[in-house]
């Protein structure tokens, strides 16, 4: 267990289809939760174009860029859809179930 994990948001605060810009350890990250519940963490800038990640449309296990439609996995980080070309870096999510607090490790490795 890496000591690395920060709380970052409340599990409460996150409803199912929403995604959040949060900043842990210096680092920009939209927190996602998925359509089934799932809590997903991502780097927050488009790899197309610098734009927030977390202002986008969460749809099944993918987050969609506002600005020029590219979608992203929640899972791996890789694009799904045109024009972006590179992943973005995902985080290790944990979730407290005796507090209810999200938890993400921001000192993940980059994208590859």
């Amino acid at each position: 267990m890496s000591d690395a994990f920060v709380p970052v948001a409340a599990l409460a605060d996150l409803a199912p289809g929403e995604a959040i810009g949060i900043v842990a350890g210096g680092v920009e990250i939209a927190l996602v939760r998925d359509e089934d519940g799932g809590v997903h963490a991502l780097e927050d800038i488009c790899s197309h174009e610098e734009i927030a990640l977390s202002d986008g449309d969460v749809e099944g296990c993918t987050l969609e860029c506002w600005k020029h439609g590219s979608q992203f996995d929640l899972v791996t980080g890789r694009p799904l859809q045109l024009p972006a070309v590179l992943p973005v870096r995902v985080f290790p999510v944990r979730i407290d179930e005796s507090s209810g607090e999200i938890l993400v490790d921001p000192t993940a490795a980059p994208a590859t």
